[in-house]
């Protein structure tokens, strides 16, 4: 007898349904093989399951089967990787023995799960995906573990019931099988839940003392998705600022929350919160590897740049970090996307981030500062030097962090700073005149024109011609520099609610590129 269950396979951020045949044979007397055989290019975990399974229904108070198990996982020419056809392919081998039904299949039935010896079901990776690919097949009916059914419920075209051991789910399964209702009825998310995606941030910005040059910089960083780099000794405020940064940017949309969930669900770092609703920060440590930063291993994985999709991805102490590392980051910049090739297949994940850089000038710190400095010129320039000139031209705002004064640090005769719901508010509008601006083009902000949008959106008078003509000139700039400094012009003048680029505007996008190389000459 053959029985046919589902499940689904997570491939990069996005999903495929797997068939499952199960078949039982009479062994032959001299017959030595396996009592459970996988085929259809399972991996070592999916191979390892067949103990975990026979146990697990053992242990659940049912038989194993005395004849001999074939699995098929269809399509044969896909490889199915890790432990979630576990809870499927048991459902199968019951089926197919008689226990949960007299009917050949589980109509239109999805499950996944990893299983326990003793039966209980554990949660895995990428169920949120799992549940968008069984919608968009028409599924009507998703078995999950329990710790992954706030995740799944967030698709609310399908019913997810959750699950905590296998005998629950052979149950459930020949309830669903006969017609009958349920007894443990599907988890619905309320729609209040899923509309309410605006993060609650423990942090703000009016907890910042002074730096009212790298607060505005900020600001033009979020209003128009620009990458920024904090330059200044330490305890200055960078790593303070970068932390508040999520707190100004737009609150998400519910297709965005659906998209950073995705990729942390793929990662494994979503737990019972179901949709996360805070713009993901990210900041990972300075000896992380090409392959923790931008994705990729054996089953390739996002990287720290995907999981900081739509989000901030901060690098403390830049120079710390090794060269080919930062090197990686170019690609990511400029295409908003990663591509992990592998022989067998390539994965794209989503990377569009705003990149929040901090670093000192020197290798003690003090150069530039009240306190005295150590470095010889070849110190600071060999430590200046990791950086290189590529990447440094990719970030459009460059800001001097100086040491705060005391004054400003007791709050003497200096007003508290502004807090985030103000800021986010300008934020805001600038981005709905961005939105209203590319209306109908897959672009969301000024970080993102192309040379023809820069053409026709920011266009510059005789005055601003003449001071962006001095500026390249005195500073050497490139022409991608020449590109972003009209870019972040542009988002000035949004921030303003002006439909032109004025002088003004031009020159503070000039003064954030100020701090290039001759910083340090």
């Amino acid at each position: 007898m053959v029985f046919l269950t589902q499940s689904a396979a997570v491939y990069g951020i996005d999903a495929l349904i797997v068939d499952i045949e199960v078949n039982l044979r009479l062994a032959a007397e001299n017959d030595q093989s396996p009592a459970i055989t996988i085929v259809g290019l399972p991996d070592t975990a999916v191979r390892e399951s067949r103990e975990r399974i026979r146990a697990a229904i053992n242990n659940s108070g049912f038989f194993f089967p005395v004849q001999k198990v074939t699995v098929n996982l269809a399509p044969a020419d896909v490889r199915k990787e890790g432990a979630s056809f576990d809870l499927p392919v048991a459902l199968g081998i019951l089926g197919a023995n008689g226990d949960i039904g007299s009917s050949e299949k589980l109509e239109n039935i999805l499950s996944v799960g990893e299983l326990s010896l003793d039966g209980r079901v554990r949660p895995v990776r990428g169920v949120l995906s799992i549940a968008l690919a069984a919608r968009e097949n028409g599924v009507g009916s998703l078995i999950v573990p329990e710790e992954n059914a706030r995740e799944a419920a967030v698709v609310q075209e399908i019913r997810v019931y959750p699950v905590r051991s296998l005998r629950e789910a052979a149950l459930l399964a020949e309830e669903l099988m006969s017609g009958q209702p349920a007894r443990v009825p599907p988890m619905k998310l309320e729609i209040e839940e899923l509309q309410s995606v605006n993060g609650h941030y423990r942090v703000d910005f009016s907890e910042v003392r002074g730096q009212q040059t790298a607060k505005r910089a900020l600001e033009v960083a979020s209003a128009g998705g620009h990458n920024i780099l904090f330059i200044g000794p330490p305890g200055s405020g960078k790593t303070m600022l970068a932390k508040r940064l999520p707190t100004i940017l737009p609150p998400l949309e519910f297709d965005e929350a659906l998209e950073i969930t995705k990729i942390h669900s793929v990662a494994g770092l979503t737990g019972k919160a179901g949709l996360i609703v805070e713009r993901p920060f990210k900041s990972p440590h300075h000896t992380v590897s090409q392959a923790g930063l931008i994705g990729g291993g054996s089953v390739p994985r996002p990287g720290e740049v995907s999981l900081a999709h739509l989000g901030v991805l901060f690098l403390d102490e830049l120079p710390e970090f090794d060269r080919s590392v930062l090197e990686v980051l170019r690609q990511p910049m400029e295409d908003k996307q990663v591509t992990i090739s592998r022989a067998a297949s390539s994965l794209t994940f989503p990377a569009n981030f705003t990149l929040v850089a901090s670093m000192n000038p020197c290798p003690c710190g003090y150069f530039g500062s009240t306190r005295e400095c150590n470095c010889s010129p070849v110190q600071i320039q060999r430590y200046v030097g990791k950086i290189s000139g590529p990447l440094m031209d990719r970030i459009d705002i460059h800001v001097d962090v100086p040491a705060v004064k005391f004054n400003e640090l007791r709050g003497r005769g200096t007003p508290q700073g502004e807090n985030s719901d103000l800021i986010r508010g300008r934020v805001i509008r600038a981005r709905e005149i961005q939105l209203e601006r590319f209306r109908g083009e897959q672009i969301y902000s000024n970080s993102a024109m192309s040379p023809a949008d820069i053409r026709k959106f920011c266009a510059l008078d005789a005055e601003s011609e003449t001071l962006l003509e001095r500026a390249m000139q005195r500073q050497g700039l490139s022409a991608r520099a020449h590109d972003r400094i009209l870019k972040v012009s542009r988002t000035i003048a949004d921030l303003e609610g002006c439909e032109t680029i004025s002088a003004s505007h031009l020159s503070e996008a000039i003064n954030y590129r100020s701090l290039d190389r001759n910083y340090w000459i």
